[in-house]
């Protein structure tokens, strides 16, 4: 793969002490979670996107992996919710980033809190899987602009929010209680006691 773009933003996030791959595509990145996985017992899906358009759940589980995945429709609530901090102790979570930095920063927001809090610590091994079109040429600004944008609107469609982004496209910065932007971090660095790979992927994936 010769993409100049995708190897620049790699090295960015190397400096920051997260270990990462360059991947020609989806497939490509299906495989390497496989082999990421080889030693994990149980795998957690952070309700990610990205991840679902791999098409790993399925293979995994025939792995003989655990799967802790709180967005299948068969959880009640209070199961929903028990899922939920089963994949905070996972040995590995599967996410992505709402956007990433040209310089190696990964942003997320979240509704919930449980996707960026898995994505920091208790995991044995957190993986982002990274499409080239979350990358944005400037900084935090640039990352937040994009999320609420792109991801955001789009995200409160698919989960059937009632918020104004999800009928206009635009964020308004509303106080609805469906509202999914409450949570905003940025990862500078690896988490010091956290294993982080970062699989970027030279194909547009996700939102």
């Amino acid at each position: 793969m010769e993409n100049r773009r995708l190897e620049e933003v790699a090295a960015a996030l190397r400096r920051r002490g997260f270990a990462v791959e360059c991947l020609a595509g989806r497939s490509a990145a299906a495989a390497r979670i496989m082999v990421l996985a080889e030693n994990a017992r149980s795998v957690g899906f952070g309700g990610s996107v990205t991840v679902k358009e791999l098409g790993v759940e399925g293979s995994l589980a025939a792995a003989g992996k655990v799967i802790w995945r709180h967005g299948d429709p068969k959880w009640l609530p209070d199961e929903k919710m028990d899922v939920m901090r089963r994949e905070l102790t996972c040995d590995m979570f599967l996410t992505s980033a709402n956007a990433l930095t040209a310089d190696g920063r990964l942003v997320n927001i979240d509704g919930n809190g449980n996707r960026v809090a898995a994505s920091i610590f208790g995991p044995r091994r957190v993986v982002f899987v990274v499409g080239r079109n979350k990358i944005v040429d400037g900084g935090l600004d640039d990352a937040v602009e994009r999320i609420k944008r792109v991801a955001c609107p789009l995200n409160c469609r698919r989960l059937d929010r009632k918020t104004p982004c999800a009928a206009t496209g635009t964020c308004s910065d509303c106080s609805s209680p469906d509202r999914i932007c409450r949570v905003t971090v940025v990862m500078d660095r690896r988490p010091s006691k956290t294993d982080v790979h970062v699989l970027l992927v030279d194909e547009d994936l996700g939102y």
